[in-house]
């Protein structure tokens, strides 16, 4: 098991006895990952009907945020020319 990927992946090494940061990167990595919320979801039954609105809203989520993800960038891109030369 120590070998499996996801394994490997979430493992943190604690440096000089300081257990408190490991454990915070370690709540980092599994809250990425959405372990945490996986746990969260399957601890009560949740109906189909809520789990595709569920679903629908994570998938509109996704894609609202990657879309203004790219306009951000392309407003903040710096090789952008200055479109009032002379002011």
């Amino acid at each position: 098991m120590a070998n499996h990927l996801r394994f490997v992946g979430r493992t943190v090494m604690v440096q000089n006895g300081n257990v408190e940061a490991a454990y915070g990167v370690l709540n980092r990595i599994m809250a990425q990952d959405g372990v945490a919320d996986a746990v969260r979801r399957s601890r009560y039954y949740e109906k189909p009907s809520r789990a595709r609105r569920r679903r629908a809203f994570e998938a509109c989520r996704r894609v609202y945020c990657a879309e203004m993800g790219r306009r951000i960038a392309f407003l903040a891109r710096s090789s952008r020319q200055d479109p009032w030369l002379g002011c």
